[in-house]
């Protein structure tokens, strides 16, 4: 008899949900953990056969017949084991790998790996009590992190010189090379990471496959990992999962936040669902990872541009894991301010208002439609009937698909027949109000120049202003019009510099380093401020 790589129907198992592959010949309903169905291999009018989708088996309480994914598909169509991962493979978008046993070789280099990687681990540990990762251990209880908490996750510190190339002098080079670990270089071994914070990765079994490093001294990258290796694969690794997979599990949902500090700090603060991806790049393999755990994701990023961003990313990717029992929502901590600020200034409280605020995915990206676009005009309301239905298209399950075309024609209907920007529930960082005088002419210019209010929509729409309002006639022509909002623009720019000035001298007073961004920002202001001045001598 044949034998197959166990690796490959692995992945095809995790890559694929139970739930998706059974609901194609039987109708499910979901009852509590599970689903719920009349059995497809004896006729039954009650339905006894349960599906589960965390652990990823069906069972039937009438007839006994039990399995995975690939012996269901071998049942169900009465064909063999490898018709059935053929067929498998082609909806996972897996190639077909030439099927032999796992050599003797293989299995002993993945062994050492994880060797040299628990080792590595434990030296990082101890050195971050040491002398040498003194100013790392002050770091990492500045951001609120307790012993327990650092041997819970095994943190530690990698210090300046080739401490793991120097301990694993004995191990086969090209082993310890492979880990990523180390590097060769012209004079020998070097570590790859030096002078980091040490953030453990572990894969979904607990054992530790990669390492994620943070910046002390205030220098980009923030974090870097550990390059994809034979164990590792960033695109399907998620910070925190191994920790999270039980609680995802008792609390019907999981939180996906940006970093992993953020992560451990939501974990050990109440919301022990919490996991982050490594980076803002979520892929389709986290939330297929995600999905097969629990349908309900709450993504919670923070309120600046590159959290919107990833926010919509996340939108984007998630759309054909959608299914009618999918409760996917957007929440995001504004105010220059990330989950772990948010827990340490208001507790656990102040973030579950953050989460339970949070817009559902259908409002979500109806925000982003109307954010996106000058719905004011034919089109603008056309490119985001097109955005809407791109998206849309994307979602699988047929039926959900109809609701969601037919949720954003009454919308459409509803709400387009006259320029309006949204802002209600909108996630943004916080801008100031305006006065009467500047909200009135901007809505004069916005009713009278819709060629201006193109032009500046994106910044129109964060004025939290009612163009529908009626306002006095101004003697304003249209050159004079687009000054005037060029230079509004500029004094908003220019206050939320020194907003972000004012942060930034309060971490420095803090003991934090970060004098060059405080200069990265004065350069910015008297950038503005020498616009604004060139405007005004127009």
């Amino acid at each position: 008899m044949t034998k197959y790589d166990r690796n490959f129907t692995d992945e095809l198992r995790t890559r694929l949900s139970i739930v998706d592959i059974v609901g194609r010949r039987v109708p499910l309903v979901k009852k509590g953990q599970n689903y719920w169905g009349c059995c497809p291999f004896h006729n039954e009018k009650t339905p006894s056969f349960s599906v589960n989708e965390d652990k990823g088996f069906y069972h039937c309480f009438g007839c006994g017949e039990h399995g995975d994914i690939i012996s269901f598909v071998m049942k169900s169509e009465n064909v063999d084991f490898k018709t059935a991962i053929t067929e498998l493979a082609a909806q996972a978008g897996l190639k077909m790998p030439d099927y032999k046993p796992k050599p003797a070789e293989q299995v002993a280099r993945e062994e050492s790996y994880i060797q040299i990687m628990s080792g590595a681990c434990d030296i990082y540990q101890k050195l971050l009590f040491d002398v040498s990762g003194a100013h790392a251990l002050e770091y990492v209880r500045r951001r609120g992190f307790s012993d327990d908490m650092i041997k819970k996750y095994r943190i530690g510190y990698a210090p300046k010189n080739n401490v793991i190339a120097n301990k694993f002098v004995n191990v086969k080079q090209d082993n310890l090379l492979a880990t990523g670990m180390c590097r060769r270089g012209d004079y020998g071994m070097y570590d790859f990471f030096r002078d980091k914070l040490m953030f453990p990765i572990f894969n979904a079994r607990g054992q530790i496959v990669a390492f994620s490093g943070r910046s002390l001294d205030g220098s980009e990258p923030k974090y870097i990992n550990t390059t994809d290796t034979e164990l590792f694969h960033k695109r399907r690794t998620i910070f925190g999962f191994n920790f999270a997979r039980d609680a995802i599990h008792r609390a019907n949902r999981s939180i996906v936040v940006e970093g992993q500090i953020d992560a451990i700090q939501m974990q050990c603060n109440g919301f022990p669902e919490t996991v982050a991806p490594l980076g803002t790049a979520l892929t389709e393999d986290h939330i297929a990872m995600l999905c097969k755990a629990n349908r309900n994701i709450v993504f919670c990023f923070d309120g600046d541009t590159a959290g919107q961003k990833a926010a919509a990313r996340a939108c984007d990717i998630v759309m054909p894991f959608l299914r009618d029992a999918s409760d996917v929502r957007f929440a995001f901590v504004t105010g220059g301010k990330d989950p772990d600020e948010v827990l340490k200034s208001g507790g656990a409280d102040a973030m579950r208002k953050i989460i339970d605020d949070a817009t559902p995915l259908v409002d979500f990206l109806w925000h982003i439609a109307n954010a996106g676009f000058n719905v004011s005009t034919p089109g603008g309301r056309s490119q985001s009937e097109k955005f809407i239905k791109q998206k849309t298209d994307k979602i699988t399950d047929v039926n959900l698909r109809t609701e969601y075309e037919q949720e954003y024609k009454q919308r459409i209907f509803n709400n387009w027949h006259k320029w309006k920007k949204i802002s209600q529930n909108i996630p943004r960082v916080n801008m100031p109000t305006v006065d009467d005088i500047t909200k009135n002419t901007v809505i004069f210019i916005v009713n009278n120049y819709p060629q201006i209010a193109e032009r500046y929509g994106d910044f129109l729409a964060t004025l939290n202003i009612n163009f529908d309002e009626n306002v006095p006639d101004i003697n304003m022509d249209e050159k004079a019009a687009e000054k005037y909002i060029v230079s509004l623009k500029l004094q908003k720019w220019l206050e939320t510099l020194h907003i972000q000035k004012k942060e930034l001298t309060a971490k420095l007073l803090n003991g934090e380093d970060v004098s060059d961004k405080i200069a990265d920002i004065n350069a910015k202001i008297a950038d503005a401020q020498s616009r604004i001045d060139t405007l005004i001598s127009i």
